[in-house]
């Protein structure tokens, strides 16, 4: 368990291009990887959850409340992908710490 924690900060650290978001270890799409990255992503919850909170908080009907947390939870979704796409690694299938040149990490 604690070689497999160094591991992935080491995957983490080696960041030469500096990239907010690295590609996750295991399946599609990003992990923050530097404080930019992870400012991004607290931010991103924090609008979720005010969202969600000041629609509770409304006196609109749960269909109103309904019509009005889709479109903005899908536009909030879209912008976080978008930083990710344009700050970060391009997203791969992965499984697992890649190797330096490129193939994947066998573990004992």
């Amino acid at each position: 368990m604690a070689n497999s924690l160094k591991e992935y900060i080491e995957y983490i650290k080696d960041n030469p291009e500096g990239y907010w978001f690295k590609a996750k270890l295991y399946g599609w799409g990003w992990m923050p990887a530097t404080w930019e990255g992870w400012l991004t992503f607290l931010i991103f919850i924090g609008l979720m959850a005010g969202n969600a909170y000041r629609l509770e908080a409304s006196s609109l009907s749960e269909a109103e409340v309904i019509k009005e947390l889709i479109p903005q939870t899908l536009f909030l979704i879209l912008l976080l992908t978008a930083i990710c796409w344009r700050t970060g690694e391009r997203p791969r299938w992965q499984f697992g710490i890649p190797k330096k040149d490129g193939k994947k990490k066998k573990y004992d």
